[in-house]
This record gives structure tokens, C-alpha cells and sequence, in this order.
């Protein structure tokens, strides 16, 4: 009869170990709690973990009294082999569902108090972390001592970002009249208007409320005149440290503009990198190399191992007591170490620092015990290790290109695996890493950006070496002499070069639409098994999984129907409008200034990760909340048709009279008129006067009006010109501004459905209050994008939206209620 461990070890049950389990659990537990829309009680969080206790408890008393001995002893098999590994993992995931459970109720409570939001305070504090500086202004995390409202405490969130912008022409009274001089560790008292957290939301974007509840902010706030400083202190020096390098490294490169990737390399800022430079090393797929990465600590780790050796055993020559007492290898080790993980510290303690300082640490106290974990062990303890410390990172995209990377490198035998020996052997090591990782991450880069860099592979065989063992260890040595800082500029100048060369192509960068999870997964999971070393038949059963994957494309509307997704830009417009074959974008978003653009951050991301090449473009007017992305876009897809009434924007003016058909769906321009255009092709009338107005009809009569900026006057004369049109879908004129949406319109259109697209808490006030009250009386229903995010609607289904913040809604999300309720019996966002 087999015995309860050898169904342990032959079931394939004791590769995980007692430690793997439990850091399995670890991440189930981790990765259930953050499922959570509205956050449970706290009792909820802790009962799981009692239970667990309880169970073990009892079972520890069982087992010192002698019960366990008395029962008779259950055969071996299958139920018995799995009741311990079942128990330790539950064990791991109680504990870790109710450590993050404890953890998000200790933020939760940190929030900013709703009747706070848009109040003017006066914060007394110190600025905790680098700020982030720009063109036009700078950012940064304010640690809390003390707030007051009107002279009277009040309680605001121990961490607030404050932004602070320089004064622009026509800004308004949320823009600072001065820009003053913050560095970390000083002490101010800061007269700020408080709002909480709030980020667009749009189909596979990004989540800026997920990332400032990692980091513990709980509001964010904009700099009032008044800012007063009280004096340096001895807080936060380490971000000082950290300030002072970055900026003395980019002030002496100024001139040869790598002096944010250098400090990016140096400290870990990596906001100084230029958001053309990123663009770069996005498309080259060399971005992870940019920054502190695992790589680089690993490095600095190797060379202070060897250092630190070496000195230990010439000082033993001197003090041969010492090489008895602490051997060299052992010495070296644990200094290697600390150095790495200082390193990591002063980097900012990024999730791959993290990841890289553990591995370490973890491969140190295997050898000094004398232990042997398999590499799933070992992969899943220091995984489960960085959740303990920052759970959140499980949603973010870096935490797992990280682990997969490493975890694909250990399964496959590591860097180099056992080509040989000599230089050789060094590159066709790097080249078979290369290789393997670029393949077993195409389907995860596809996944969570919607695209993958073609020339990454070529690109991280120059620059892996390159900058490993040339530019980083330049840059790290010129702390202690700066001289060597140019070196390392210069060394980077021909890296940076071949990169350019390498991305200026149209297919530098493969495009496709985002999987849904199952097809992402069963892609990773093709990949993984193509690059394991296992036998041929199965590695090529990988890539037909991977080949099967790659089948799936995103459904479309039936033809004679159409498609609206009004995206998340804030206070500006753009509306994909989607047919069978075909795709229309009606305005491209705001301009943020310095901050980039609504059309490279917003607009274009987005559709290529729904899968959709715009073949048309309109642009509604020259303002920059609508034309801001023009720029981007066009460079995204050059080839499609642009429309528009600024002729700076388009060759062909867009105006009344216009109208074609796709796919049984039928577009036609109802604004301006020709006669609104100069000889020249100038607008003769306001710039929102002269906007784009585009009607959109099913084959089946549903239809949806986009309207740009339009003002009364023109919707009057649109109402009274075609008194027999009626529409299901009305984009608010103007943002819900008092100067459109009149009631004539309403009165002749009468649309069922309004979609706002207007920026939280924005400094005009959109919707007015007034125009709500319009929509309400007439029962429409209305779906703003601060609390809707991007709202998708269908003409087969003309009285649906959905909203995509609520369905992405998490418990750290700001709850921010709707502008106007819909009548009862309506879809509610």
C-alpha cells in the first residue's frame, strides 16, 4: 500500500512543497479580494483568516493530546495527498484576503470626505516625494501634518497630490499665478482646492485611481495663490537625494538630451524621460531597459559581490582570522545583497526592484541553508512576497511582464542555458533568451496594450549588452565623478541613433485587437509551451494554440447598424461611430499641453485595441478640447479621409448638403451651411458656430446626432430647416454649456438618449444645472462621462448604454454620481 507522501511525491503534488502552497494561496486569496466591487466589512476580511486559525488550532491540540494517535489511521490515497496541500493554501489565501481586506479599509477610511470636494484648505505639510516637473507646471505627493478650513481643523488624507501649473492665456482661477520652487523634504503651507481621485475610463485603458491608492493618496488637490514655505527638514531625505542627482544629471546633459533617460537609469525617475523618448523605446521595445530594471540590480548585485570579494580576501591576508571567522563567498554574498537591495531603494522601489531584491534574498538563504526548492517554488514565494507588500500591483501590467519574463527564464533553463563556454557561448546565450522571452511576451503585450514592438528582438540584442555593461555602469560611476556622465551620454548617442533608425517604419510596430481574457490566456499559455524545453510534439501543439488565438477578431455590427463609443477624454469630445466594415471618428480629443494629448493617450490606444482603422475623420471645429489630438491620430492613420470646418485641419471643408452610405448605414453633415464659408475657406461665423454636425441613420431609422460645439442659433435653424428629423441619440451640444441644447431643438429632435462628454469637476460647470433640468422634463435619459466613463451605445438597441467605468467599478474607484437621474423605467448608468 502506497503511503500518504509517496501519493504526495508521485502525484506530482510535492513539487509545489509546503511553501509553494502557501504562497499559492498567497495569490488566490490576493487576487480575490481585489475582485471586489463595493469593499466588505472588515469582519467579512478577518472571519476567513479566524477560521483557518481556529481549524489549525484544533488540530495542533489534537496532535499534543494523543487524539490523532487514537483514531485509526485512514489508508493512503488521493483524498488523504490532498487534504494538507488543501489546507496549507487555504491557510495562505485566508491570511492574504484578509491582510489586503485590513489594509483597504485603512484607505478607504483615508479618503477625501465628499464634503470636501471643490473646497479651497490650507494644508501644513511636507512634500514626500520628487516632484515631477513639466513645461507648464509640476506635481507632487503632499504629506499631511495639519488642515484647516475657514481657521477651523478639518481631516483631509495623510497623502495629497498637489499640481501646480504656470499661468496660461485665458485659464481660469484654478491655475496658480506663480509657480513656486518645491523640492522634497520642505515643509509648506499650501492654501489648495481639494477634489478626490478621479481617471478617465475607456475600454482596456488605464486605471490612474488603481495607481494613487497603491501609493496611499487618498485626494488630489490644485495649488491657490499664497503658497508659503517654512523651512527644509530632515523627512523624506532620500527623495532629496534622489531630486538632487536627477536634476544635476539633467542639467549638465541638457544639450545632448539624454539627460532624463540617465537619470531614469540613475535614480529611478523615470518622469524625466521626454514622452518622445518613451514613444521610442515603446516601439523599439526597449523600454523596460530605460528605467531601473531587474537586469540592472542583478548587475550592480554581481559586480559588489565581486568587489566586495575581492577586498575581503586581500584584508585576510592581513587579518587571516576574519577569513576563518566569515568566509569571503558568504561576506560577499550578503553584501551583494545589501548593495542591490540600496540600489532598489534609491531607484523608488519599483515592483521589478521588488521582485529582483527577493529573488536575491531568497537564493541567498536557499545556498547559506544548504536547500533545494524547484523553480515554481521559488517563482511563486517571491511573487506571493511582493502581493504582501503591494497587492494592487496584481492589476498592473509591469507586475506581470516581470514575473512571466523571470519565470519563463528559470522554467527554460535561464540566460544562456547550456550552449557552451566563451564569448560565443555568451551570445548565442542572449540570443536564445531573446528569442525565447520576445515569444512567450508578444501574447501578454498584445493583451494589455494592444500591440508589440517587430523590431524588439533586434533592438534588445544591441541594447541589453549595451546599456547593461556600458551606459548603466557610466551612469552609477558618475555619481562619484561627473565627468562620467558624459560618457555615458556619449555612449548612449549611438544606441539612441540605431533605435530611431529601427522605429521609423510603418511596421516597427505590430497592431491588433485586444483578446478577450480566455483567448489572451489560451495565447499565453501556447506561447509558454512552445518555449518550454519539452518535446517537440508539444512545443508545436504551443504554437498551434498560439496560431489558434490569433484567429480571433472583435464582433461588428450587422450590416444596416451601427456602433457609438463616446470615449473618456475629459472636458473634450471624441466619438468612434463603427459600421459593418467601416469606422468614423468625429473629433480627436483635448490637448493637455505639456501633459501630451487626448489623441496619443486616448484615441488612438483605444481603437487599436477595439481593432478599429478610422477610415474617415471629422474634426468638428478648430478648438483645442476637439482638435487637440489631430496630430496624433493623423500620424496613426494617414490614409484616412479628413473632413472639417478649420481648413488648417482638413483640405475639405465639411458642410451642409454632404452625405454618404456604408455598410446600409447612412451619414450625412446637417452643419454649417456652404454659404458659412468665406471664398478663402474661412468660417465666416464663431469657431463653435462652424461646427461639424453629423447625423448618423440605421437602415431601420434608429439614428444618433454628433454636434460639436454647436450653439443655439444653429440648432434652431437645423430644428426649423428639417422640422420632420428625429433622433434616439443626441451627443450634448457643447458639452451641456447654457448656450446650446435649447428647447427648440429638444422639442423638434426629441432624443431619447443624451451622452455628455464634459471633465469631472470642471471649471465650467458642464452640464449646467439648466440644461439638465431640460433633458429631465422631457424624460431623456442622461449619461455623463464622469460618472459613465466611455458610454457605448448600439442602434439595434437604441434606449441601452453601457457604461464602462461601471463596469470596470472597483471598490477604490471614486463613486461619483450620475449629472442627471433618467426617468423612471430608463436605463440607469
Amino acid at each position: 500500500m502506497r503511503s500518504t507522501s509517496g501519493y504526495w511525491s508521485a502525484s506530482g503534488l510535492g513539487v509545489l512543497a509546503q511553501p509553494g502552497w502557501l504562497a499559492l494561496g498567497v495569490v488566490i486569496g490576493t487576487a480575490w479580494q481585489l475582485q471586489q466591487q463595493e469593499l466588505w466589512p472588515l469582519g467579512w476580511h478577518v472571519l476567513p483568516a479566524v477560521l483557518v486559525a481556529l481549524v489549525a488550532l484544533v488540530a495542533l491540540v489534537a496532535q499534543g493530546s494523543g487524539l490523532l494517535r487514537a483514531w485509526p489511521r485512514p489508508q493512503a490515497g488521493w483524498p488523504v495527498a490532498l487534504a494538507r496541500p488543501t489546507l496549507i493554501l487555504l491557510t495562505g489565501a485566508a491570511v492574504a484576503f484578509g491582510l489586503v481586506g485590513w489594509r483597504s479599509h485603512e484607505r478607504q477610511l483615508d479618503r477625501l470626505d465628499p464634503s470636501l470636494r471643490g473646497m479651497e484648505v490650507l494644508l501644513t505639510g511636507v512634500v514626500a516625494t520628487l516632484p515631477i516637473r513639466g513645461a507648464q507646471g509640476q506635481r507632487f505627493v503632499f504629506e499631511v501634518e495639519s488642515a484647516e478650513q475657514r481657521g477651523q481643523p478639518v481631516k483631509v488624507p495623510r497623502q495629497v497630490q498637489v499640481g501646480v501649473w504656470r499661468p496660461a492665456q485665458g485659464a481660469g482661477p484654478d491655475v496658480a499665478p506663480e509657480l513656486p520652487d518645491f523640492h522634497a523634504g520642505d515643509r509648506w503651507r499650501l492654501p489648495v482646492r481639494l477634489r478626490p481621485v478621479h481617471g478617465l475610463s475607456n475600454p482596456h485603458g488605464g486605471d490612474r485611481e488603481l495607481h494613487a491608492w497603491s501609493q496611499g493618496i487618498g485626494a488630489q488637490a490644485s495649488l491657490r495663490p499664497g503658497a508659503r514655505w517654512l523651512g527644509s527638514t530632515d523627512r523624506h531625505a532620500l527623495e532629496r537625494w534622489r531630486e538632487g542627482v536627477s536634476t544635476r544629471l539633467q542639467q549638465r546633459l541638457q544639450s545632448t538630451g539624454h539627460g532624463g533617460v540617465l537619470a531614469a537609469l540613475a535614480v529611478g525617475d523615470q518622469d524625466a524621460i521626454a514622452p518622445d523618448d518613451w514613444q521610442l523605446f515603446r516601439r523599439t521595445g526597449v523600454a523596460h531597459l530605460m528605467a531601473i530594471s531587474g537586469l540592472h540590480i542583478t548587475l550592480f548585485a554581481w559586480l559588489a559581490v565581486a568587489l566586495l570579494g575581492r577586498a575581503w580576501r586581500l584584508s585576510g591576508r592581513l587579518w587571516p582570522a576574519l577569513l576563518m571567522r566569515w568566509p569571503a563567498t558568504r561576506v560577499a554574498a550578503v553584501g551583494g545583497w545589501c548593495a542591490a537591495a540600496t540600489y532598489a531603494l534609491a531607484a523608488g522601489w519599483g515592483v521589478p526592484a521588488q521582485r529582483t531584491v527577493l529573488m536575491l534574498a531568497l537564493a541567498l538563504w536557499l545556498r547559506a541553508s544548504g536547500r533545494h526548492w524547484p523553480w515554481p517554488v521559488q517563482w511563486l514565494v517571491v511573487l506571493a512576497a511582493v502581493l504582501l507588500l503591494e497587492p494592487w500591483a496584481w492589476l498592473q501590467a509591469g507586475f506581470w511582464l516581470s514575473f512571466v519574463a523571470v519565470g519563463i527564464l528559470m522554467a527554460t533553463g535561464g540566460p544562456g542555458g547550456q550552449s557552451g563556454r566563451g564569448r560565443l557561448s555568451a551570445a548565442l546565450g542572449l540570443l536564445r533568451e531573446q528569442v525565447v522571452i520576445t515569444l512567450a511576451l508578444t501574447p501578454l503585450s498584445l493583451w494589455l496594450f494592444g500591440e508589440t514592438s517587430v523590431v524588439g528582438l533586434l533592438a534588445n540584442l544591441v541594447a541589453i549588452p549595451w546599456v547593461s555593461w556600458v551606459v548603466t555602469p557610466l551612469t552609477l560611476l558618475g555619481g562619484l565623478l561627473p565627468a562620467l556622465w558624459d560618457l555615458a551620454a556619449l555612449a548612449l548617442d549611438p544606441l539612441h541613433r540605431l533605435l530611431v533608425f529601427l522605429a521609423d517604419s510603418d511596421r516597427a510596430v505590430w497592431s491588433r485587437a485586444a483578446w478577450p481574457w480566455p483567448w489572451a490566456l489560451a495565447a499565453l499559455a501556447g506561447a509558454v509551451l512552445a518555449v518550454m524545453p519539452w518535446p517537440p510534439l508539444l512545443r508545436c501543439s504551443g504554437l498551434l494554440v498560439l496560431a489558434w488565438a490569433l484567429t480571433w477578431t472583435p464582433d461588428r455590427p450587422a450590416l444596416g447598424h451601427f456602433r457609438l463609443l463616446a470615449l473618456d477624454v475629459g472636458q473634450g469630445s471624441a466619438v468612434l461611430v463603427q459600421t459593418r466594415h467601416h469606422a468614423l471618428l468625429h473629433d480627436t480629443g483635448p490637448a493637455w499641453g505639456a501633459a501630451g494629448d487626448a489623441g496619443a493617450r486616448v484615441v488612438v490606444p483605444t481603437l487599436k485595441a477595439l481593432g478599429v482603422v478610422p477610415d474617415r475623420i471629422v474634426v468638428s471645429h478648430r478648438d483645442t478640447d476637439h482638435a487637440g489630438g489631430a496630430r496624433a491620430v493623423r500620424l496613426a492613420w494617414p490614409e484616412a479621409t479628413w473632413l472639417s470646418s478649420e481648413p488648417s485641419l482638413a483640405p475639405t471643408p465639411c458642410h451642409s448638403g454632404q452625405q454618404w452610405r456604408v455598410d446600409g448605414v447612412h451619414f450625412e453633415v446637417l452643419s454649417p451651411l456652404a454659404e458659412d464659408y468665406t471664398p478663402a475657406g474661412r468660417g465666416r461665423l464663431t469657431s463653435n458656430a462652424m461646427s461639424c454636425v453629423l447625423r448618423v441613420e440605421a437602415a431601420d431609422g434608429t439614428s444618433a446626432v454628433l454636434t460639436g460645439d454647436v450653439d443655439a442659433p444653429r440648432e434652431t435653424r437645423l430644428a426649423l430647416a428639417r422640422p420632420d428629423l428625429r433622433t434616439d441619440l443626441l451627443m450634448s451640444p457643447h458639452h451641456g454649456s447654457r448656450s446650446s441644447s435649447s428647447p427648440v431643438l429638444l422639442n423638434v429632435w426629441r432624443p431619447s438618449v443624451v451622452i455628455v462628454q464634459a471633465g469631472f469637476m470642471n471649471r465650467f460647470g458642464h452640464p449646467a444645472a439648466d440644461v439638465l433640468e431640460r433633458y429631465r422634463a422631457r424624460q431623456i435619459s442622461v449619461f455623463d462621462s464622469p460618472s459613465c466613463g466611455a458610454a457605448g451605445w448600439h442602434s439595434a438597441a437604441p434606449r441601452q448604454v453601457t457604461c464602462e467605468r461601471q463596469h470596470r467599478m472597483r471598490y477604490w474607484h471614486a463613486r461619483v454620481e450620475p449629472a442627471a437621474n433618467p426617468p423612471t423605467g430608463s436605463l440607469r448608468p
